[in-house]
């Protein structure tokens, strides 16, 4: 069970503490995507707070924000090349914006308060329109204070369907959270805590898949699951293992690739990233298989296990069926002719910022910088862009972390391909809207720049986000 961490102990401890507690003796099956879904082409959503139970019966509900009442918010699902709407009416005492993630979509519509539309002030409402062209996972989160507010709860799934999807026996969502709860099951205070926000941000103490702290997915032996994995949390980043089994990654980001088993056989992915995985399941009847999260050092723990009913498999061998998806229409960005831009991450502990031929380190107002510049919390009239970008040109991010942290790095508007990693070239087809670099990496990503207005490039830590380490990229 989760517990109130003393403040003198060490961020290790605390972890170690959080972790153990929190996947403990906690039994109960995952839900494979069983909150209420709208299931229409219109749909209203309702941030509020709400009182959810996470963590077993045994503990008080939590108090959480969420879209109608649910944690996380509705599973929305919409058909490739079908007009979707949403309405938001905003519950909360504070303002609010939905920023639909990794979808390319007209710029008014993207969600960014200030800078693509006014917040939705308390008791308001605002209708969000737009067709996506992309089938895929994709989400929806506030983009408004995003800190507090997605890290207490607003977030939910954005599901694309394919015209012709990939055979499977089961299509599963598995939305990944991570909370720091008290004694009493409660989200702890302390959002801002400076010391945080100059490391990896706010990683908690206990995850939830769909809202529940999980122990078993009940499974047959010989089946095949498309499982849909999404990082909603706002700090952690996942490493999964899954034991006994052989993923293979079949889309990323909701974009299509080459169907691949994962480097190392673990599926890393960072705040806001998605692996859309194809699972035969090959265990043998009766047995259960964990699912391992191993990303930091020393603090590996069990996310959930896999139980195989005791009934015969399914089918003798694994489905012969094709593991590629349909390509999606992103164009393809020309690399002889496209333009080059360098984005120089900066700042952090351990790594001090240039600002103007000088050095701000953490006792400025701003603790993290792209080229030299801080743009602090989450959208602001008159944000000057890093650089313009001629509209249907290509374009390469040249990344380079000089920091001693890892960066998912978000690009609002658009889907980029993954050239190369320190100058060694991404295998597999790989695009995305999100890319995790590492510390002292240069990662070289291309797009096409066919979308015009003010795109935001951040850091999907949020604190990294508000602390500094986003900018905007113009299309003009």
């Amino acid at each position: 069970m989760p517990l109130i961490f003393p403040s003198a102990l060490g961020r290790r401890q605390f972890l170690q503490a959080g972790l153990a507690c929190a996947f403990g003796a906690l039994s109960r099956p995952v839900r494979a995507d069983d909150s209420p879904a709208a299931l229409g082409l219109t749909t209203t959503l309702r941030p509020g707070k709400a009182r959810v139970r996470m963590v077993g019966d045994e503990h008080p509900p939590t108090e959480v924000w969420a879209y109608n009442g649910i944690e996380p918010g509705p599973v929305l699902r919409v058909q490739q090349g079908t007009p979707f709407r949403a309405t938001v009416e905003n519950g909360l005492t504070e303002t609010t914006t939905v920023h639909w993630h990794g979808i390319r979509l007209p710029n008014a519509m993207d969600g960014v308060p200030n800078l693509t539309q006014k917040p939705i002030r308390p008791g308001e409402r605002f209708d969000y329109a737009f067709t996506p062209p992309d089938a895929g996972t994709f989400w929806y989160h506030s983009h408004d204070d995003s800190l507090i507010q997605m890290g207490r709860g607003l977030a939910g799934a954005l599901i694309v369907g394919e015209a012709s999807p990939p055979q499977v026996d089961r299509d599963l969502l598995w939305t990944i959270q991570d909370w720091r709860l008290t004694g009493d099951a409660q989200i702890a205070p302390g959002f801002n805590n400076r010391m945080e926000a100059a490391m990896d941000g706010r990683v908690g103490n206990t995850v939830t898949i769909n809202g529940r702290v999980p122990d078993a997915v009940q499974v047959r032996a010989g089946e095949r699951i498309r499982l849909r994995l999404l990082n909603a949390a706002i700090a952690r980043i996942t490493a999964l293992r899954f034991e006994g089994h052989r993923p293979t990654i079949v889309a990323l980001d909701g974009q299509p690739c080459e169907p691949h088993q994962p480097d190392s056989g673990r599926i890393l992915l960072g705040p806001a990233m998605r692996a859309d995985v194809m699972l035969d399941m090959q265990g043998e009847p009766g047995k259960s298989y964990r699912v391992v999260d191993d990303f930091y050092d020393r603090l590996a723990y069990t996310l959930v296990r896999f139980e195989y009913d005791k009934a015969p498999p399914v089918r003798p061998h694994p489905s012969d069926g094709s593991l590629r998806l349909p390509s999606n229409p992103v164009p393809r960005p020309d690399l002889k002719t496209a333009s080059v831009h360098e984005v120089q991450l900066q700042g952090g502990m351990m790594g001090g910022m240039g600002m103007g031929g000088g050095m701000m380190g953490m006792g400025g107002n701003a603790t993290w910088a792209i080229n030299g510049q801080s743009m602090t919390g989450d959208g602001s009239p008159g944000m000057p862009p890093l650089f313009e970008i001629v509209r249907g040109r290509s374009c390469i991010l040249d990344m380079r972390n000089e920091t001693a942290w890892w960066h998912p790095m978000h690009l609002h508007g658009h889907s980029f391909q993954v050239i190369d990693r320190d100058g060694r070239p991404e295998p597999h087809n790989v695009w995305g809207d999100t890319v995790l670099v590492r510390p002292r990496e240069r990662v070289r990503v291309a797009f096409v720049a066919d979308n015009p207005g003010d795109w935001m490039l951040h850091c999907h830590v949020m604190e990294h986000q508000v602390g500094g380490l986003m900018t905007i990229i113009r299309v003009a």
